[in-house]
């Protein structure tokens, strides 16, 4: 539970390629962060229905909107501007 809530908090950034996966999640702030992500909300079947890109440190809210049920965080600037849409569907897969 406090690793859920602390999510990226106290980081200096992300490593390349890399994310967080917030599960429930249908909302986040940035308050405490200390670098900009783009955030990609998706149903509970993996299908996105918002992307936020370039979410300043300190936002006070940014929504999902209407069936968020988890969040995706990158570092922003990390997907270029058509990589993923709203309808897109994500699909997970272990790559330990």
């Amino acid at each position: 539970m406090i690793d859920r809530m602390r999510g990226l908090l106290g980081r200096d950034g992300l490593p390349p390629r890399q994310g967080l996966l917030i599960m429930p999640c249908s909302s986040i702030h940035m308050f405490g962060m200390k670098f900009a992500i783009d955030a990609i909300f998706h149903d509970r079947d993996g299908r996105v229905v918002r992307v936020v890109r370039d979410i300043k440190p300190w936002t006070p809210m940014v929504a999902g909107g209407f069936g968020a049920h988890s969040t995706l965080e990158v570092a922003a600037g990390w997907l270029p501007d058509d990589a993923i849409k709203v309808g897109d569907q994500i699909v997970w897969r272990y790559a330990g």
